[in-house]
C-alpha cells in the first residue's frame, strides 16, 4: 500500500496547530495526562487516609479545596480522581471502537447474510437507551472499573458499526476495490489493507466528539455507586458525596464537578480541531 506523502502528513499538522480549539483543548489533555501519572508525586496528602477531626473543613492554605466526611483532603483525591477517570476511559476506547469499526466493515465488505444478522444486531442493541443499558450490565456484573468499562463499550459500539457499514457498502460499489480484486488481492488484504485505513479517518472524528460524553456517562456510574468500588477516588462518586452536605459545604461537590466539567471542555476543543483537520468537507 502506497505511503501517505509527508507534505499532506505536514500540512495537517499545521491546520492542526493553527486551530485554537485544537491546541487548547490539546493542552486540557496533556494536562489531565500529567497529572493522572504524577498524582503519588503531586499529591500533598493520602486521598485515603481518613482524619475525622477536620473533617467538612473549608478551603485553606493546608487544604486547598478543603476535606471531605471523612477529613480526606478533597484536592489529593482529586489528582488521584483523574487516575480512574482517565483509565476507564481507555478501557472504553480499546474495547468499543475497534468493536464498532470491525463490525460495520466485516456486514459492509461481505454483504447479504452476514450484513442483515450483524446489523440487526447492531440495532437490536441501538434500541435500548445507552445510560439504562449501561446501569443494567453493571447492575448484573457487579461494580467495578472494569465492569463499568465494559458496560459502556457494549452500549456505545453500534454507532460506529452502522458508519463503519455506510461508509465500506460504498466503498463496495467502487471501481477501486474492483480493480484491486481483479489483480488477485485476497479479500482479507482488501478489508484490512484497503477498506479500514479508509474508514478509521471518520470513526476517529467519531470518537474523539463521544469522549467528553463517556467521561459523563462514567461519571454518571460513578455518582449512582455503580463505577469503581469505595474508597477509590472517582470523580462522579466524590460528587455524590458532596450532594449530601451541598448547602453547608458546596466545594466538596463543586472540586469534582469543576474536574469533569473541565476534561470534558478539554475532549470536546481537541474533538472540533480533528474534525477540521480529518473531514475533507471542512477544508
Amino acid at each position: 500500500m502506497t505511503a501517505i506523502p509527508v507534505e499532506p502528513r505536514n500540512r495537517a499538522k499545521r491546520k492542526l496547530l493553527r486551530s485554537p480549539s485544537a491546541v487548547i483543548g490539546g493542552l486540557i489533555i496533556l494536562v489531565g495526562l500529567f497529572v493522572a501519572i504524577t498524582a503519588p508525586v503531586l499529591a500533598p496528602f493520602d486521598p485515603y487516609a481518613q482524619n475525622t477531626v477536620i473533617r467538612l473543613a473549608p478551603p485553606d492554605s493546608v487544604h486547598w479545596l478543603g476535606t471531605d466526611a471523612f477529613g480526606r483532603d478533597l484536592f489529593s483525591r482529586i489528582l488521584y480522581g483523574a487516575q480512574s477517570t482517565l483509565l476507564l476511559l481507555l478501557l472504553v476506547i480499546v474495547l468499543m471502537a475497534p468493536l464498532g469499526v470491525l463490525v460495520g466493515i466485516v456486514a459492509g465488505f461481505f454483504g447479504g447474510f452476514v450484513e442483515r444478522v450483524l446489523m440487526r444486531i447492531t440495532d437490536i442493541v441501538m434500541s435500548f437507551p445507552r445510560i439504562l443499558l449501561a446501569f443494567a450490565f453493571v447492575s448484573l456484573m457487579g461494580a467495578g472499573l472494569v465492569n463499568g468499562a465494559l458496560a459502556l463499550a457494549l452500549t456505545l459500539w453500534p454507532a460506529y458499526a452502522r458508519q463503519a457499514r455506510a461508509e465500506t457498502a460504498a466503498l463496495r460499489q467502487s471501481d477501486y476495490l474492483a480493480a484491486s480484486e481483479m489483480l488477485g488481492i485476497s479479500r482479507t488484504r482488501l478489508l484490512f489493507g484497503h477498506v479500514l485505513p479508509m474508514v478509521l479517518p471518520s470513526a476517529v472524528i467519531r470518537l474523539a466528539l463521544d469522549l467528553s460524553g463517556i467521561i459523563l456517562a462514567a461519571a454518571g456510574l460513578g455518582f449512582l455507586g455503580l463505577g469503581v468500588r469505595p474508597p477509590t477516588a472517582e470523580w462522579g462518586s466524590m460528587v455524590a458525596e458532596g450532594t449530601q452536605v451541598i448547602f453547608d459545604q458546596w466545594w466538596i461537590a463543586a472540586a469534582p464537578g469543576v474536574a469533569i466539567l473541565v476534561t470534558s471542555l478539554g475532549f470536546n476543543l481537541l474533538a472540533d480541531g480533528l474534525r477540521d483537520v480529518l473531514d475533507p468537507r471542512h477544508d
